[in-house]
């Protein structure tokens, strides 16, 4: 299985996580994206009592795509969730061929060595970083290239949408429905989500 991972805090999960995974699923033939909502990120201040939305909305964004799936690994295991451990975890659930590749954006990937045991991780997973900022500059990972960690970049149409923004137009009484998909539309209004 040629399986690749997307996790993030997906807070909420947006129209452009969907473009991202849809770009690479097919570019790069993956027989699978496997979303994984972060339960407790370590990087991240994340209200706990949201993070069952946050599972659910992933479960309604990918639903109508055939080679996207969703994990609750980090909620069934509980704690900080810890990419590595996950990682760890999938190679013995799914077995894959080779490495399991990564989805990440430039700016998580700047922060990669902060990671939770980075040197072991670097050898465990693939990088699929796509840039998420104007006039990037591939130079500064060079580092990262000498001590081998393996990844590349993927120029994609800058799309500045973020989750942060989001909460802000739903605190603000904006309509967001070109951003998100309808489903996940609806279940920020059926819960009141981001309004506080």
């Amino acid at each position: 299985m040629k399986l690749c991972v997307f996790q993030g805090t997906f807070n909420p999960i947006h129209n452009a996580h969907l473009r991202v995974a849809q770009y690479f699923c097919s570019h790069y033939s993956f027989d699978k994206i496997l979303f994984i909502p972060a339960y407790n990120p370590p990087h991240k201040d994340c209200d706990l009592k949201f993070s069952n939305d946050r599972l659910e909305m992933v479960k309604l964004a990918v639903s109508d795509f055939p080679k996207f799936e969703v994990s609750d690994i980090e909620y069934r295991r509980g704690g900080k969730s810890y990419t590595y451990l996950t990682i760890l975890d999938l190679y013995k659930l799914y077995k894959p061929e080779n490495k399991i590749n990564f989805l990440i954006g430039t700016d998580a990937f700047k922060h990669i060595e902060s990671w939770y045991e980075f040197d072991k991780l670097k050898n465990l997973v693939k990088y699929i970083v796509f840039v998420r900022e104007d006039k990037f500059d591939i130079s500064k990972y060079d580092n990262l290239k000498a001590k081998g960690v393996d990844f590349e970049f993927q120029p994609l149409a800058y799309e500045d949408i973020s989750s942060t923004f989001l909460r802000g137009q739903i605190r603000k009484g904006e309509n967001i429905s070109r951003y998100v998909p309808e489903k996940v539309e609806d279940y920020i209004k059926e819960h009141e989500l981001y309004k506080n």
